[in-house]
């Protein structure tokens, strides 16, 4: 009768901790948790997959909520040695093309660009204000 209980006792406590793994994996926080409105309005990324791979994003925010922004470049994709780019826009345009050398977008919306984020190939990433006027 001991045996049993201590099994059943072992059984619940694997379950738990099992149903708790479970938890915190899906509820990892993401871009749909975030404060400001974003929207991504155009994106670009290499087809070569056995070097680094180059991301760039152009997204759109009404707000420039600087450590939103940081936490939005965080959440994108990254791949070790690639290079993960985000533009900001505080003014909304329907579909953005994106090159992959620079300047990756058509100067003509360089003003409506508030931020960039970048994460470089080694890691070391960074949010950089665009003071255009």
């Amino acid at each position: 009768m001991r045996t049993k209980s201590i099994f059943y006792f072992l059984a619940a406590l694997v379950l738990i901790v099992v149903f708790w793994i479970f938890y915190d994996t899906f509820r990892q926080p993401g871009v749909a948790d975030m404060e400001g409105t974003y929207k991504e309005i155009g994106k670009y990324r290499n087809e070569n997959n056995t070097g680094p791979i180059v991301r760039i994003y152009a997204v759109y925010t009404p707000d420039t909520l600087w450590k939103e922004m940081k936490s939005y470049g965080e959440y994108m994709p990254h791949t070790k040695y690639g290079n993960t780019k985000v533009f900001f826009f505080n003014q909304e345009h329907t579909e953005m093309s994106i090159a992959p050398e620079y300047p990756h977008f058509d100067q003509a919306l360089e003003a409506s660009c508030v931020a960039r984020y970048e994460k470089t190939a080694m890691g070391e990433s960074g949010l950089v204000r665009y003071p255009f006027k």
